[in-house]
């Protein structure tokens, strides 16, 4: 007998159907889109200095500091950024953010015209996001859109080396780009 399970239609059956699945996959516009389960060392160690970088500023009692096993709700559907930044939540059985306030990914060859293109536009409609910023794993280069005062989008500025300064919550946040990037790029 052929069984064959029924693909979601809604984020949260996606979230549901998702649950416990082995590999990685999103919900974009109604799709399950497969998504690479291996990243290059680079890439592993650029976003776990990220979310060191970050989660030692903000502190674990007033925000979750997370990487990409977590998915954030957008107006499209799920997606699985590589780090993200949400107030903290109790709710522990969750399976998907849905007020961001900072979304980070490293880009791959395979994945840098969704980062730019299709997932920057889903990200950047979420009404809570303040920071959207993309790491390349080849250089010492970031990209950063930032909400201003008027709560319009700016960027993406890039950013060579240095420290990037975002605001969360009006709270100072840096990102020390030589650092992040110390030993794992020639520099």
């Amino acid at each position: 007998m052929n069984i064959q399970s029924r693909h979601p239609t809604t984020a949260d059956e996606f979230l549901r159907w998702n649950e416990g699945r082995e590999g990685k996959r999103e919900f974009v516009r109604g799709r399950v889109v497969e998504m690479m389960i291996n990243v290059t060392r680079r890439h592993w160690q650029l976003a776990s200095r990220l979310m060191v970088q970050l989660a030692s500023q903000l502190g674990v009692d007033q925000y979750d500091v997370g990487a990409a096993e977590f998915g954030v709700r957008t107006g499209e559907g799920v997606r699985f950024p590589d780090i993200m930044v949400e107030a903290f939540s109790k709710d522990g059985k969750a399976l998907a953010a849905n007020s961001p306030l900072l979304l980070a990914e490293v880009l791959s060859p395979s994945t840098m015209a969704d980062d730019f293109g299709p997932k920057a536009r889903d990200y950047l409609a979420l009404d809570t996001l303040q920071h959207y910023l993309t790491l390349s794993q080849d250089e010492v280069r970031a990209w950063l859109w930032s909400r201003d005062d008027r709560r319009q989008w700016t960027g993406p500025e890039i950013v060579e080396g240095g420290r990037i300064t975002l605001r969360i919550d009006g709270k100072p946040v840096f990102v020390d780009l030589d650092a992040l990037y110390r030993g794992v790029v020639g520099n």
